[in-house]
């Protein structure tokens, strides 16, 4: 039995931008729409999308459910690690002090981090541990909507 190596990743990272924009996360796929995005005035979640199957497994869930709260950032946006290199690359020159890690969450306001979310905070985790994690930077940082 052979299996086409590149079609069944294709299909993976397609089911896996379909999960996190089915959230209510905007995809950003250049470095032009991650300026753009990081310009505007506000507090802006950066989930950094990844096919890595056990922490991607937990992120994306987290992603979706920690919106749920009182207090949300302003803007929800992802970037795809490995698969939009050039956008991911200029949205991780605004993560000063952290090195790449995905996925991954990031925490802006005005374009300036206030906070992340690292690969080794979810990856072992349970997904209700990142949502509470996210939510608490929520009730820090953002403004109820």
């Amino acid at each position: 039995m052979e299996m086409d190596f590149n079609l069944f990743m294709n299909d993976v990272v397609r089911q896996a931008r379909q999960e996190i924009e089915t959230a209510g996360y905007s995809q950003l796929q250049t470095p032009e729409e991650v300026e753009e995005t990081f310009a505007k005035k506000g507090t802006t979640l950066v989930m950094i999308n990844s096919v890595c199957g056990c922490a991607g497994g937990i992120a994306r869930p987290a992603a979706a459910h920690a919106i749920h709260n009182d207090k949300r950032p302003d803007q929800l946006v992802t970037v795809f690690a490995g698969q939009d290199k050039e956008a991911t690359a200029k949205a991780r020159s605004f993560f000063t002090g952290y090195p790449p890690s995905s996925p991954s969450f990031a925490l802006l306001k005005d374009g300036e981090l206030l906070t992340m979310v690292e690969r080794h905070e979810i990856e072992g985790h349970d997904p209700m541990s990142v949502v509470n994690k996210l939510q608490s930077y929520f009730d820090e940082y953002c403004e109820e909507v």
